[in-house]
């Protein structure tokens, strides 16, 4: 599945009002699982892009999610105002700048005296800026879509039918490849695949959907 075939990338999560709401009870654990299998990701890619490592991406994610859960009893979701896709982004660069700043050697002060002292620049600490992390934080978005939309099909799916749509997909075998491997007719390869593949496409077309009307 390519992700270049979404239509709106815009609105590419499904943020549901009633999820949002959900969770400002922090021991609703149901809903916090939702947001969790929805949107790590999404924060974990957006930080290894941003330049952290996976150590660090991994912490990012887990910083995030407290971050929210902390904020959520003062979150107002109001999208002609604030998106909660640009409220989320705002609490993940937060953890994101935090990574690069630990970065930092404990000999090196956070303000320099002088021009000709080292600088936070000069240690090559990459911490983005606002615009280049939107950039990412858009382009993560667009992937992430697809990647929920295949994870619900998957759970739903045959075992056996999703194994020949994912090999074929995502890992790029050719349909002979795939028969040869699952031990399935030509035939059978193409329909399995196509008929995964329309579900998958209209899982997407739900969660835009969704997330449109959230």
């Amino acid at each position: 599945m390519k992700s270049d075939s979404i239509q709106n990338p815009d609105e590419l999560l499904p943020t549901r009002r009633s999820l949002i709401e959900r969770l400002r009870d922090l021991d609703d654990q149901p809903s916090w699982r939702e947001f969790f299998d929805t949107y790590w990701k999404l924060i974990y890619g957006a930080a290894l892009r941003a330049g952290l490592s996976d150590q660090e991406a991994e912490d990012v994610v887990q910083e995030t999610v407290i971050g929210v859960a902390r904020k959520m009893p003062d979150f107002k979701y109001d999208p002609g105002v604030c998106s909660f896709k640009g409220w989320l982004m705002h609490v993940t660069r937060c953890r994101i700048a935090d990574r690069f700043r630990r970065r930092r050697p404990q000999n090196v002060p956070l303000v320099t005296p002088s021009a000709e002292t080292t600088t936070e620049t000069s240690l090559n600490l990459p911490d983005p800026t606002a615009d280049v992390l939107e950039t990412i934080w858009n382009e993560e978005w667009r992937k992430n879509i697809v990647d929920v939309a295949m994870e619900r099909v998957r759970r739903r799916a045959d075992p056996g039918h999703y194994q020949i749509f994912h090999l074929h997909a995502v890992k790029g075998l050719s349909v002979r490849d795939v028969a040869k491997l699952t031990g399935a007719s030509l035939p059978k390869v193409y329909v399995t695949y196509h008929r995964i593949a329309n579900l998958v496409k209209a899982e997407v077309r739900r969660l835009e959907q969704t997330a449109a009307h959230a």
